[in-house]
C-alpha cells in the first residue's frame, strides 16, 4: 500500500473532521537532520502521521507542542537547543521564553532548530434541535461565525447524536415540541455546550423525569443565553450565540491555564 502524501492526508483528515497539526521547521543552526521548510503532519495524540522534521531528538518536543496546540486552538513555536546553549542563556527545558517553548536537543549533533506548530481544527458544529422561531433565528444568526450548522428533523431513539471528535454545541429550541426527547439526546451526546430555551422552572420539571445525575443536569444552561433582557426570537438567539462564544473562549483560556500549571 502506497502511504498518503502529506497533502492527501490533510484532505482525508479534513473530510473526517479530525483535528491535527502541521509542524514546519523554520530555522536551523549547526548540524540538523531536517532543514528549513521540512514539514510533518501530527495527530492529536502526538503521532507523526506524514512528513519529516527530524529524528528522535526533536519528536518528543514536537509531539508535546502539537497536543497543546490542538487542545488550546493556538499555534506554538518550539526552540530546540543543545544543553550548552540553554545553559549559556539561562534557559530550562519546558519553560516558555519570549513566545517560544524551550526544549533540549540531546543528540550528538548539537544542532538547534525552531519549529512552528499550527493546529488545524474542524469547524465547530452547532446542532439546533427544534423548529421554533428562536431555532430559525439562531440558524441564521450563527452562519457568519464559522459553525457547521446541523438541524436534524428527527431524533432516533438510540444514539441520537453520533460521537464527535470536534467541538459541538447543542441548543434545544423545541419550545414544547419534543422537549424531553431533545434533552435526552443532548445529554447522551458528548456536547461541549448544551443550552435549553426554557425557564428554570420548566427545566426543573422536565429534569425530574430524565433520570439523569446532578452532574449531567449541570451541563445544561437553562435558560440558554446570557442575561441581556432579550425578548424577541432574534434577541434570544443573539444571547445564546454570545453564551456559546463565551463558553468556547473560556474553555481555551482554561486549557492554557492548566498547561501553565502543569509546566
Amino acid at each position: 500500500m502506497i502511504p498518503d502524501t502529506l497533502n492527501t492526508a490533510t484532505h482525508r483528515l479534513n473530510a473526517a473532521r479530525t483535528p491535527y497539526a502541521i509542524a514546519t521547521v523554520i530555522r536551523t543552526v549547526g548540524a540538523t537532520a531536517a532543514k528549513p521548510g521540512a514539514r510533518a503532519l501530527i495527530l492529536a495524540d502526538g503521532t507523526i502521521s506524514e512528513g519529516w522534521i527530524g529524528g528522535g531528538c526533536v519528536r518528543g518536543a514536537v509531539a508535546r507542542a502539537a497536543r497543546s496546540a490542538i487542545a488550546e486552538g493556538a499555534p506554538r513555536l518550539i526552540s530546540i537547543q543543545p544543553d550548552e546553549d540553554l545553559t549559556a542563556q539561562g534557559l530550562t527545558p519546558g519553560e516558555q521564553h519570549e513566545g517560544r517553548d524551550i526544549a533540549r536537543n540531546g543528540c550528538p549533533s548539537k544542532g538547534a532548530m525552531e519549529i512552528f506548530v499550527e493546529p488545524v481544527l474542524p469547524r465547530p458544529e452547532l446542532v439546533i434541535l427544534g423548529a421554533s422561531p428562536v431555532a430559525l433565528a439562531l440558524a441564521t444568526l450563527a452562519q457568519p461565525f464559522g459553525f457547521d450548522i446541523t438541524a436534524p428533523d428527527t431524533l432516533p431513539d438510540s444514539c441520537p447524536l453520533p460521537a464527535a471528535n470536534h467541538a459541538r454545541m447543542v441548543v434545544i429550541a423545541t419550545q414544547g415540541a419534543g422537549d424531553l426527547d431533545a434533552l435526552r439526546a443532548a445529554l447522551a451526546s458528548d456536547a461541549d455546550y448544551i443550552g435549553f430555551v426554557a425557564s428554570r422552572r420548566k427545566f426543573a420539571t422536565l429534569a425530574a423525569r430524565l433520570e439523569a445525575t446532578p452532574e449531567a443536569l449541570a451541563r445544561v444552561h437553562a435558560p440558554a443565553g446570557l442575561a441581556i433582557h432579550a425578548v424577541t426570537p432574534e434577541e434570544i438567539a443573539l444571547s445564546i450565540l454570545a453564551q456559546i462564544v463565551q463558553h468556547r473562549r473560556q474553555g481555551r483560556v482554561r486549557a492554557r491555564a492548566f498547561r501553565a500549571v502543569r509546566s
